[in-house]
């Protein structure tokens, strides 16, 4: 691929993160990476052990004269969310991630790029590597499938680290220090239905909803982007009213943590209605166009003509299904009041697939909240709509928050070094989305935590970009940071 991003400063992230592209690591397929990490540590004697689960942890001791400083745990994840544009052709498990320089921006190409957390990993290996840095005893830990249900820090054991300060590298905002984050559930429900025989006399359609940004599910929840799947059932309740169609497979999103970009359904239509049914999915495109202008200006609703399916969903099932995705809660559900801005609770009606073989249409949302309780009305909301409409609904993944400290030790010392080195105050803030951080914390519970990186747009999305100038900032500053860390 070339070194395409070797002029880029600082010099040691930038290298190990483009050698991370070369490296096929979404989540579940992670084990490249992890041979890359224990050979990263082999090759600069540096002490490793990797848990059950596959979790890596690197030490490196104390330059001299720093011993007696508390110990820090450098975090990250090495997996990366897989979502590329429908025309990027693009196999997560074999294929390269192709990074370019688009101005201020790192950028991939048709695909997300991996700086989530790629940057937070190449980030902690060049400290592992430097030889001319000033540190008190290091830990960099390495976690595995974060994006896809933290299985990595679920999987840790009490004893495995010894420091005192956990960093995570694993926030998207530079000038921000992040003390605090939402917990979150799966939500699954399952329809079961009867195979009808495709109904004579009919068209049959592809209808497609796509171009949507998509983006984090908890980052970008309260931006007011389309939910490819609710958009898609929207019509599809108005179109099984006024045109009696009949739907024989829906598919819309593949990643609890992504908003869905693209959905779409076949269905039948009565050929006396094909006329009005297809003027009316140009009507629909025209309104949501305007409903959502300046938010999604890639936004289509379009028809392709399929080949005639041999069965259909049955009547009941398919107005249930209908209903239940129609009122569905989905994005914001409650702003915080503790903290102005910050989303408290939130729900991503994420995936809605059909299996004909199985016979049932399953249907995934990813909740959040940094309050239980609100989480857990959720949870009875989302499981009412499912219940009444003849669905089996459970929920499991469940993770905790990270209650905020607004008196930890190394936030008043990344307060001051910030003032110091940029001339400002970072904004202290909480953020909408799972880090790991609550779970290690439940772990080690003693642990003094702290989350930070460079700026970060579009995760989780094609659109996904790092900003450069930003990942010199971080790095000067996390190097001032493990030069002032408190004495044990």
């Amino acid at each position: 691929m070339g070194n395409i991003l070797s002029g880029l400063k600082p010099e040691a992230i930038w290298k190990h993160f483009e050698e991370m592209c070369e490296i096929p690591h979404p989540s579940k397929h992670e084990q490249k990476m992890i041979d890359y990490v224990v050979n990263f540590a082999k090759a600069n004697n540096l002490e490793y052990e990797v848990d059950e689960v596959g979790n890596v942890v690197i030490r490196k001791p104390a330059t001299p004269g720093m011993e007696s400083r508390q110990g820090v745990i450098l975090q990250g994840h090495l997996d990366m969310v897989p979502q590329a544009n429908s025309d990027a052709n693009h196999n997560f498990e074999k294929d390269p991630i192709k990074p370019r320089i688009d101005g201020e921006w790192v950028k991939a190409t048709g695909t997300t790029l991996g700086a989530d957390n790629g940057i937070g990993v190449s980030t902690s290996l060049a400290i592992l590597e430097a030889k001319d840095i000033v540190h008190g005893p290091i830990e960099a830990i390495f976690t595995i499938d974060e994006e896809t249900g933290m299985t990595g820090a679920f999987g840790l054991k009490p004893g495995l680290l010894k420091g005192d300060i956990l960093m995570n590298l694993d926030s998207e905002d530079e000038g921000e220090l992040f003390i605090g984050c939402a917990g979150g559930t799966n939500a699954n429900a399952i329809f079961k239905y009867n195979k009808k025989p495709a109904p004579k006399k009919h068209n049959t359609y592809k209808l497609i909803v796509k171009g949507l940004k998509g983006g984090h599910s908890g980052c970008d929840i309260h931006l007011g982007r389309g939910n490819s799947n609710k958009l898609l059932f929207r019509f599809l309740r108005q179109a099984e009213k006024n045109f009696a169609i009949r739907l024989a497979a829906v598919e819309g999103g593949n990643l609890r943590n992504a908003i869905p970009r693209e959905a779409f359904a076949v269905l039948m239509v009565p050929k006396d209605n094909v006329k009005v049914f297809e003027a009316a999915v140009l009507a629909y495109e025209e309104t949501i166009k305007k409903e959502f202008a300046g938010v999604e200006p890639g936004l289509t609703v379009s028809l392709d003509k399929a080949k005639s399916p041999k069965n259909v969903f049955d009547k009941s099932t398919q107005k249930n299904l209908i209903n239940a995705i129609f009122v569905c809660p989905n994005n914001v559900v409650r702003m915080s009041v503790d903290m102005p801005g910050l989303v408290e609770t939130s729900t991503n009606l994420a995936i809605v697939k059909s299996d004909d073989k199985t016979k049932t249409i399953e249907v995934k949302c990813l909740l959040r909240s940094s309050v239980d309780s609100s989480k857990e009305a959720l949870e009875q909301k989302i499981e009412s709509v499912f219940e009444l409409a003849g669905a089996e609904c459970t929920f499991d993944g469940q993770y905790p928050g990270w209650k905020p400290n607004p008196n930890s030790p190394i936030l008043t010392v990344m307060v001051d070094l910030y003032e110091k080195l940029f001339g400002k105050k970072p904004e202290i803030k909480a953020i909408h989305a799972g880090l790991e951080c609550g779970l290690i914390g439940g772990v080690f519970p003693n642990l003094d935590m702290i989350s930070f990186g460079p700026t970060i747009r579009f995760p989780h999305s094609p659109d996904e970009q790092c900003n450069i100038e930003t990942v010199q900032k971080f790095w000067d500053y996390l190097l001032e940071t493990l030069k002032n860390v408190p004495v044990k």
